[in-house]
Parts: structure tokens; C-alpha cells; sequence
């Protein structure tokens, strides 16, 4: 890695003769977590001394959002290039502890085995989603898709009777990588993998990412199938420092033999309040023994449902706490402005929960285009199904919120009209039909919306208080002909509750080299030409983005042609 201390030091230097305009992002000191300069950690190449002329020595090159803990632990999911001769791109997951300014250290890879059970020998081949990390602890989850890990055998002739588990959640309580889940659900040996409702059923995927709280304990989203009709559920599962039993001998390292337990499915549970099943859950978040999740009777129009608490006490179906709910008023709106639709992917720290809601009949008609980048399945697939685009309606009355659990009050973040036109971004993903599974969350490839929002009571470090902050991704723009026109996407930062002003991260277009000096084109070819500051073109964050008074992010600059990309941390100030 490049000394920390320098990156920081002309960040601040190149902040200084920025223009007005971007003073309010130069305002944050940043330091880079990880970037395209830096070689990825590989059980074949170590970066301490890297020699990027043997292969399968080679730097990062894209980064999905990462997560962070309130001690500065930073986890990530990254790829590098492939081709030209260093062959199949790295997809891994990494971390880095930024309180210690450490190196990057690989989780796993697509070289790395399988934790047990496993008597294949199989190795990872994605994690197909962002990891995630415990507020309190280093602990941090992520999905794993591979070939299977586990064949049955023939008693008597030794022939290959089954080959099971393609997927599962996998995490490190204590220090080596373990499984948490796991698609084995049917083997007897390894019935605390059940789906608990049902006996001898074994989970089919773990859409979305997981959660970890308490050092030990995994949530999760769980998709079954009981008599050909698909069911949905949201679970955990306490993990021990024990290994697992089995005819085959002790495995470990392993979390013990604990049962998943269940919080809520669609087919036992009532939405608080009514006589109606959820007919759909949402990945959870979880802190503080406690799990907040988003469920509804329909996904796609929902009448009935919300945002759920439930505590992690060991009891299966615990009472959930109704937080926000639809159909309930819009803080700020009129009485007749109520709530029609909320976001899955909602942030929580122990105390707040931060939401996307939207009230209202008006809609802004956008035309989808299928994506020209990424996995080349999917690609094809979306062309083949929507040769002329896909057109969505974005609800014109939308917002930002944080849920106060102590209190039980609702705050606004941020809404359109204020200065914002959208918090809702699409993208095109899931298992295409046909295709092996990979880069996607295992249920069906499709069109899907997300918000990303990111809560924090902790900036001030503590939880007694009403004080939060909240980071938001937004944009600003004006649409014709089913498209934004130049818009601006940012990541934006506000305190509450009260009316404290928002405050600006970082925006699409701004230089580069506020947050990382590096971020500079200079041709190679014609020494003439003076270097160039790349601009700003993506970024992101995700529910666990904000954690304690640190923020982390993935900036993507410049082109595809000269382009730049990291992963970038900064303070936030209980000021700001």
C-alpha cells in the first residue's frame, strides 16, 4: 500500500485550489482505503512485494460499495481485469482496518476453498453481493456462490449418490472464515441449516446481502420451495467457536450446530395488525440483538405492511414492533398524504432506522436501456427481452427518513422539491434463465429500483441522544424523452433531527482529486500534454456505509478509457 499519511496530506493540499463550487466537499479530509494503484492480495502474489510482471500479480480495478464498522474496519468486494494474458479476472472480497492504517487482507477469492462442510475441495466462484460488517465487532458476512460442496455416497458401492450446496453465507466471528448458511439443509448430518419451518427443507438462495450483530450472530433473507410453490422468510442463526459433527469426522473450523431460527415468513406470519400474510420480505438489518426488516403484502403494489422490529432472543416468530407502515402520514405533507411505498434496504444502528418512502399518485415515465457493462448473460438477456428499453414510473413525491426507535418519532431527510429529484437508481440483475449461477442474487433476472441510505447515531458516540446523521445518494435533473438530461448524482450527509442544512459529500463532476490525488489522466504517449483531473462519474454507499463518525465510499472517475476508481473514507463531525 502507498503511505496513507501522503494520500491524506495532498488530498488536503489540492483541496486548497479547488473552486468555489466544491468547497463544501474539500471541507471533508479523505483518506484512500484502497485504489486502481494498489495490487490485490492473492494467496500467489503478495502485494508487500508485488511484481506486476508475473501473473497472477494485478491491481484492483472496480470496487462495489463497501461497509464499515464503528472501529474503522473496512469491508469490500472488488474485482480486477482479466485478459491480455493474466487470464480470469480476481473477484474477492477484502478488508482493511483504518484505525490501524493496515494492509488490505483478502477474505476470499475465487482461489480460496469453501469452508466445511466440504469434501469436494470446492472453491468460491463469486460473492455475488456487497459484504456487510457488524457495527461493534471485525466480524463481517457475505454470500458465496461455487460448485457443490458436498456428495453422498453410496453405502455399499461408494457411487456418487447426490452433490449438494451451490450457495451460502459465509463469515469470520472467530478469525477463520466459516460457514454461517448453507444450501445443506436435506443432509441429515447438517440439519441446523434448515429452513426451521419445515423439516429436511433446504434453503434455495440468500437473496441480498447479509447481516452480522453481536459478534456472532447472522440475519439473513432466506428463499425456499415446499410442493413447487416458492416461499420467502427472514432468519438468524447464532454461531459458536465449536466444530461441526458429522459421520465423516469433526469439521472445523466451523460455528457450531445451532439451528437457523426464524423472525417472519409469507406463510406463518400476519403483517402486525392485520389478518394478512407477508407476501414478501426484504433483507435484513441488525444491531444490538435486534433485526429491522422491510415486509408487504405485495412487492410490486403493496396495500398492506412496512417496517418491522424484531428482537434476537432465541424465540422463533418473536412479536415484531411496527416502526413505519403504509398508509401511514407523510411528516410535513397534508393529512392525505400518506405513505404508498418504502424501500427494502433500510439502515439501522441499534436505535434509528433509516428508510426511502414515497406518498402521492404523480409519476415521472422513465425509459430503462439495458447496461453495456458487466456480466455478458445478463446483458444479452436484457436486450432479448426489452430490445427498446423498459419503461418505469418514479413516484414525483419521494424522500429520505430516519425512525427514532426510543422515541418512536419520524424525521424527514430529505425530500423532492427540496433540491433533490430522485432517490431511487435501477439496474438490471439476477440469474438469467439457462445460465449457471453466478454475479446475481439467485432469484430471476429483472428489473429492480434501490435507494441508499446510511444512518449513524454514534457520530457524537453515543446512542442516548436524539442526535443522528444521515448519508443519502440523490440526484438532481431535469427528464425528457424518458431520460434524465445532465443530471447530478451525489452522496449527501445531514443532521437531525431539526432543520440543519444538507450537506455536500461528493458529486458527479467534481475533481477526483479531492479524494484521491491519483485520480489524474496523464498520456503516456505524448509527455506534451499536461495532466488532466479526472471528474468525478459514480459513487455509491450502502446501509452500513456510516458507521460510528466514519463514512466510506466508492468513487469511480474519468472514462473507461482513462478512468480511476477507489475506495475512499473520511470523519464525520458532529458539527457538520
Amino acid at each position: 500500500m502507498k503511505p496513507l499519511q501522503f494520500k491524506t496530506l495532498c488530498v488536503a493540499l489540492l483541496a486548497v485550489t479547488m473552486a468555489a463550487s466544491s468547497a463544501t466537499a474539500s471541507a471533508f479530509e479523505w483518506q484512500v482505503v484502497v485504489n486502481n494503484g494498489d495490487f490485490m492480495p492473492t494467496d500467489q502474489c503478495n502485494p508487500a512485494t508485488p511484481n506486476p510482471t508475473t501473473p497472477p500479480c494485478r491491481k484492483f480495478n472496480s470496487f462495489n460499495q463497501p461497509s464499515v464498522s464503528a472501529k474503522q474496519m473496512v469491508v469490500m468486494r472488488a474485482r480486477s481485469r482479466g485478459g491480455q494474458g493474466l487470464g480470469q479476472p480476481v473477484h474477492g472480497v477484502y478488508v482493511r482496518n483504518m484505525a490501524t492504517a493496515g494492509p488490505v487482507v483478502k477474505i476470499l477469492d475465487r482461489n480460496t476453498q469453501v469452508p466445511e462442510p466440504n469434501n469436494r475441495g470446492s472453491v468460491f466462484v463469486e460473492p455475488p453481493s456487497f459484504p456487510r460488517i457488524d457495527l461493534g465487532s471485525n466480524t463481517m458476512a457475505t454470500r458465496g456462490n461455487h460448485q457443490p460442496v458436498w456428495q453422498v455416497l453410496d453405502p455399499t458401492s461408494g457411487d456418487i449418490l447426490e452433490q449438494l450446496g451451490t450457495t451460502g453465507i459465509y463469515t469470520n466471528p472467530f478469525g477463520n472464515l466459516i460457514t454461517g448458511a448453507s444450501k445443506l439443509g436435506a443432509v441429515p448430518e447438517f440439519s441446523f441449516f434448515e429452513v426451521p419451518e419445515v423439516a429436511g427443507t433446504l434453503f434455495d438462495v440468500f437473496p441480498g446481502s447479509p447481516a452480522v450483530t453481536d459478534g456472532s450472530t447472522i440475519v439473513f433473507k432466506g428463499n425456499y420451495t415446499v410442493n413447487f410453490a416458492g416461499k420467502t422468510g427472514v432468519y438468524y442463526r447464532d454461531l459458536v467457536n465449536q466444530p461441526i459433527s458429522s459421520p465423516a469426522g469433526s469439521l472445523s473450523p466451523a460455528g457450531g450446530s445451532n439451528p437457523v431460527v426464524l423472525i417472519a415468513n409469507n406463510t406463518d406470519s400476519f403483517i402486525p395488525g392485520t389478518s394478512t400474510v407477508f407476501g414478501s420480505t426484504a433483507p435484513p438489518s441488525a444491531a444490538n440483538h435486534q433485526a429491522v426488516f422491510a415486509g408487504f403484502d405485495n412487492e410490486d403494489n403493496p396495500t398492506l405492511g412496512g417496517i418491522y422490529l424484531a428482537p434476537l432472543n432465541g424465540t422463533p416468530l418473536p412479536p415484531l414492533k411496527t416502526l413505519v407502515s403504509i398508509g401511514e402520514q407523510v411528516l410535513g405533507e397534508s393529512r392525505h398524504d400518506r405513505f404508498n411505498r418504502l424501500g427494502e434496504g433500510v439502515s439501522f444502528d441499534g436505535r434509528f432506522v433509516a428508510f426511502w418512502g414515497a406518498w402521492g399518485t404523480e409519476s415521472t415515465a422513465l425509459t430503462l436501456q439495458c447496461p453495456t457493462e458487466g456480466n455478458a448473460e445478463r446483458i444479452v438477456f436484457c436486450n432479448q427481452q426489452y430490445p427498446n428499453g423498459y419503461m418505469v414510473q418514479v413516484p414525483v413525491h419521494q424522500g429520505v427518513f430516519v425512525h427514532d426507535t426510543k422515541t418512536g418519532q419520524t424525521s424527514a431527510v430529505a425530500k423532492t422539491g427540496d433540491k433533490f429529484s430522485d432517490f431511487v437508481y435501477w439496474n438490471f440483475s439476477g440469474l438469467v434463465p439457462g445460465a449457471s449461477e453466478g454475479d446475481d442474487d439467485g432469484e430471476p433476472a429483472r428489473w429492480r429500483s434501490a435507494s441508499f441510505v446510511a444512518v449513524s447515531g454514534l457520530v457524537d458516540g453515543k446512542l442516548t441522544d436524539a442526535t443522528f446523521h444521515t448519508a443519502f445518494k440523490a440526484r438532481t435533473g431535469s427528464v425528457a424523452g424518458g431520460a434524465y438530461v445532465n443530471p447530478v448524482d451525489g452522496i449527501y450527509l445531514r443532521k437531525g433531527p431539526g432543520a440543519a442544512a444538507t450537506v455536500t459529500v461528493v458529486e458527479s463532476g467534481m475533481s477526483g482529486t479531492l479524494l484521491d490525488p491519483e485520480a489524474i489522466y496523464d498520456d503516456d504517449e505524448n509527455p506534451s500534454t499536461p495532466a488532466v483531473m479526472l471528474p468525478v462519474t459514480e459513487m455509491g454507499i450502502e446501509r452500513e456505509s456510516l458507521r460510528g463518525n466514519t463514512l466510506v465510499l466508492n468513487v469511480s472517475m474519468g472514462t473507461e478509457e482513462a478512468g480511476w476508481a477507489g475506495i475512499y473514507q473520511t470523519k464525520v463531525l458532529d458539527s457538520k
